[in-house]
């Protein structure tokens, strides 16, 4: 068990249990909460073509019982206990996680290690089939949800980030419940999955609860290759009868969330497309050419993506296009002090914020230890944030300079 780390009043504490499994806490004396979760290093990119949307299906499949418990009983202690509790599913990882009054600590821990051993029971995964198919026809309604997903399979080809997080309805409708099991088996092993801790935590008697109810969780070596994918520059165009607006995404390559320059990414993205107040919303929104412009950078586990968005009346789809471009090609020239100044407060204000709630350390904790397996504490993260210089987003740009793309347009039909 690692000695405490202290920053600012917050102590850092780590432990390996010798089947793997890791606990990492920031300890906050002062707090009036506490939160848990577990994260396991595992999503989308890491499922066969069979098994697309698995992840996701597992998310779901966590809260239908245990061994011990029923769905009902799930639910019926996270409301007894007063939790804030929920989970989430991405391309790369999977949480479960729980807010409480520090007292409740010792519960939540329980049964949130208790349901990441779900029963997987033949008539739960076949009811919650259905469920999962109505979550993918609610998504088909959304249109920039449609374009992203079209987008990303178009830019990744044959590379896992591009399958779908929630599958489609032929991998879903196909799935067994066999095949499920084996991929659980194999990848929400105790070697895979981080218990995360924040807030009024004690941490050795959480340790010691961890050892008792999740001592017996397998090892399995479960890994990813993480290199950098090739991506397809292409442009592609989707007619659909029940669109009466266009939409344009565009995807181009960023840094890698190992990648240093994700901080100076993070702030050119922002200058460009941020909601409300960038260079695009300025240029297409303030001026009616478009109703939504914006741009953003998502870090990824060996590689990265830049993204612009925007959407407009059909007739207006060409004069959009050359207006963000334009803005893209004049971003580098157009960096002023004055944005910077403001980037660094909008992103220190942001991550201080999140970092004032023992819930929003405990999803920032679980976040960067599964992409980095190491601790960065807040204050380094901020330091890092304040240490960008306009240099800085040149250089990102010089190496990232919105190319290749791959570009797809949504019309009416």
């Amino acid at each position: 068990m690692t000695s405490p780390t202290t920053t600012s009043g917050v102590h850092f504490r780590s432990h390996t249990l010798p089947n793997g499994l890791t606990i990492i806490g920031e300890i906050v004396p002062d707090a009036h909460s506490a939160s848990a979760g577990f994260f396991v290093k595992t999503g989308a990119r890491d499922e066969r073509p069979v098994e697309m949307g698995v992840s996701h299906y597992l998310e779901h499949m966590m809260f239908k019982g245990t061994e011990r418990r029923s769905a009902d009983d799930v639910n019926r202690e996270f409301d007894e206990m007063g939790a804030e509790y929920n989970a989430f599913t991405s391309s790369e990882m999977t949480a479960f996680f729980a807010t409480t009054l520090p007292e409740m600590t010792e519960r939540s821990v329980d049964l949130l290690a208790d349901i990441l051993r779900p029963s997987l029971r033949q008539a739960d995964f076949d009811m919650e089939k259905g469920v999962i198919l109505e979550e993918i026809a609610m998504y088909k309604d959304v249109p920039f949800w449609v374009l992203y997903e079209r987008a990303m399979e178009e830019y990744y080809g044959d590379h896992t980030l591009s399958f779908r997080v929630l599958g489609t309805n032929d991998t879903i409708t196909n799935l067994e419940r066999d095949t499920m099991q084996r991929y659980f088996d194999a990848r929400y092993s105790a070697d895979n999955t981080a218990l995360c801790l924040a807030g009024a935590i004690d941490f050795d008697k959480v340790c010691a609860q961890a050892e008792k109810v999740c001592g017996h969780w397998q090892r399995t070596g479960a890994s990813r290759d993480n290199a950098t994918p090739t991506v397809n520059p292409k442009e592609f165009e989707i007619r659909d009868p029940n669109v009466n607006r266009a939409y344009l995404l565009m995807l181009s390559p960023g840094p890698s969330v190992q990648d240093e320059d994700k901080y100076a990414a993070a702030m050119l993205a922002q200058v460009l497309g941020a909601p409300g107040n960038s260079r695009l919303h300025w240029a297409l929104v303030e001026n009616g050419l478009a109703e939504e412009a914006q741009a953003a950078y998502d870090p990824r586990d060996g590689c990265g993506d830049f993204f612009v968005y925007g959407s407009c009346d059909p007739d207006k789809v060409d004069a959009v296009w050359k207006a963000m471009n334009s803005e893209i090609e004049s971003l580098v020239g157009s960096l002023t002090e004055d944005d910077l100044e403001k980037l660094r407060n909008k992103a220190m204000t942001s991550a201080t914020l999140a970092g004032e709630r023992p819930s929003g350390r405990m999803q920032r904790l679980g976040r960067v230890w599964t992409y980095l397996g190491e601790y960065v504490s807040l204050e380094d993260e901020l330091a890092k944030m304040n240490a960008v210089t306009l240099d800085d987003m040149r250089r990102v740009f010089d190496r990232f300079p919105f190319e290749p793309r791959t570009v797809g347009r949504m019309l009416p039909a």
